[in-house]
């Protein structure tokens, strides 16, 4: 009798038949430098270009290197878990689909559903910021952004003849959304080579901006490196660092969305370790340097703007470097929002193939090789909350369920080490159960320097998503669909 019910998994020997590329229409285009390039794409960006400056004024001060630090090695415990399944079970859905291979439908459920909230959110707050940098860039040019239509409705803004008014939309912030999600329906291999040159482009800016400043850093903005805690939690002192690594987690949200890649990788058990290892390797170094150099050049306190880099740029007194900074910043933000959007349509495309979404979102085109339904929803929810929901209310909800899938993800390794001994594992994280452990106690003391009501947050959107689950995907999921109480 089939196994059913919330509490159903996946064999692992399933899952790699549903990685075929006959079977699902995915094309295998992708090598080892454009999944990481994916990766740098969607790390390199707001965590840089935004939150930098944000979490080093609030929170951590020039202590803010070691919130990225912090974050960089609970990335990396939990990086050595995704390169085995990556490597071992080659398929679309990330955390999603090895969550139900280990821990059941229901948990994978939950994963996946935690998972759309995050990469809505991710992609419009970054689509916010994005605007931002489009209209200061425009504006060099003489061409104005209406305010009013650049900012979330009832933000105040003042018009061109100095009076004040309250936005109606964030068109640009929509706009761009739209145009990315075109880009990723008419194929993967097209939305790659994008990828790959926005990537070039802020490495170099970023590179520019770290060369440069290393020479105008004033060792006194360092001093004192860790601000006296004012009283409170996550104000400074080592709450603040652990506060900071936790807001500043949402930098590393894009590490997931590498994984979504496994089944379009020409080599997935060589390319994936590589891709993944390799960003995350990447990005935190550049992190802790951009970190350590801003920081070096601003006092953290004047930090908490929106473009904290191109305050960095003024102080180096560079006048040149202004222009390619916020093209950099453009390219970077651009990036971030490809590979959430691209990361959110396949495990939305997976859930839909499990039957938990209704069929039409997993089928895939015959001529673009991609899920186009599921793309074309997405870019359209996507672009409408970026264009209506302040900046600040998005950018609260993104760090907590990514911690939690990556902790799932670490109790998958430790779970399939147990029960599946003997299957090949062409990389295998060492030090099980260690390191493992080490990954989901990283991601739990994270999740616990959020505030409550990001807590709150996300406890109702989970309500939410179990309400659809036992609504209809209970009753439509392919598991086990001919037993009995299907």
């Amino acid at each position: 009798m089939a196994e059913h019910g919330p509490m159903a998994r996946k064999s692992l020997a399933d899952l790699t038949r549903g990685s075929e590329a006959d079977r699902d229409g995915l094309a295998k285009t992708l090598g080892p430098w454009s999944i990481t390039a994916l990766g740098i794409g969607a790390i390199i960006g707001a965590g840089i270009f935004v939150l930098t400056g944000t979490a080093a004024a609030r929170y951590a001060g020039p202590a803010i290197m070691l919130s990225f630090a912090l974050g960089g090695v609970a990335c990396a415990f939990v990086g050595l878990c995704y390169a085995e399944l990556a490597a071992m079970v080659p398929v679309s859905g990330s955390s999603y689909a090895y969550t139900y291979a280990t821990l059941g439908e229901i948990f994978a459920w939950i994963v996946g559903w935690d998972l759309i909230l995050e990469y809505a959110a991710g992609a419009a707050t970054v689509a916010v910021g994005w605007s931002g940098y489009a209209a200061s860039l425009l504006g060099g040019f003489g061409v104005a952004v209406p305010p009013r239509f650049a900012a979330a409705p009832g933000t105040a803004v003042t018009l061109a003849d100095g009076s004040h008014a309250t936005a109606l939309l964030d068109l640009p912030a929509a706009l761009v959304v739209l145009a990315l999600t075109a880009l990723l329906v008419l194929g993967t291999r097209e939305s790659a080579r994008f990828n790959n040159v926005m990537v070039a482009v802020k490495l170099a800016v970023v590179a520019l901006f770290v060369g440069f400043g290393a020479f105008a850093i004033d060792p006194a903005h360092w001093q004192p490196f860790l601000p006296a805690n004012d009283g409170g939690f996550g104000h400074f002192g080592w709450s603040g660092v652990l506060r900071g690594a936790s807001v500043v987690f949402f930098a590393f949200i894009g590490f997931d969305a590498v994984s979504t890649a496994a089944q379009e990788a020409a080599n997935p058990q060589r390319d994936m370790p590589i891709g993944i290892l390799g960003s995350l390797v990447a990005c935190t170094l550049l992190y802790v340097a951009v970190a350590a150099v801003l920081t070096g050049l601003v006092p953290f306190a004047d930090l908490d703007v929106a473009d904290p880099i191109a305050r960095g740029v003024d102080a180096i007194g560079r006048a040149w470097l202004s222009w390619p900074v916020k093209a950099g910043a453009l390219a970077g933000l651009t990036t971030v929002m490809l590979v959430l959007l691209y990361g959110q349509g396949r495990i939305f495309c997976a859930m839909a193939k499990d039957g938990l979404l209704p069929p039409a979102f997993g089928r895939i085109h015959p001529r673009f090789g991609t899920p186009v339904m599921s793309q074309l929803l997405i870019g359209a929810v996507v672009a409408a909350v970026a264009a209506l929901v302040p900046i600040g209310l998005l950018g609260e909800m993104v760090s907590i369920g990514t911690l939690l899938a990556f902790a799932l993800v670490c109790g998958a390794v430790i779970r399939l080490r147990a029960t599946d001994p003997d299957r090949p594992r062409p990389f295998r994280c060492p030090a099980v159960p260690l390191l493992p452990g080490l990954g989901i106690l990283s991601c739990l003391v994270l999740m616990a320097g959020l505030p409550a009501l990001t807590w709150l947050r996300l406890v109702v959107w989970l309500a939410i998503g179990l309400v659809v689950y036992a609504s209809y995907g209970r009753h439509h999921a392919t598991l086990g669909r001919d037993a009995p109480g299907r």
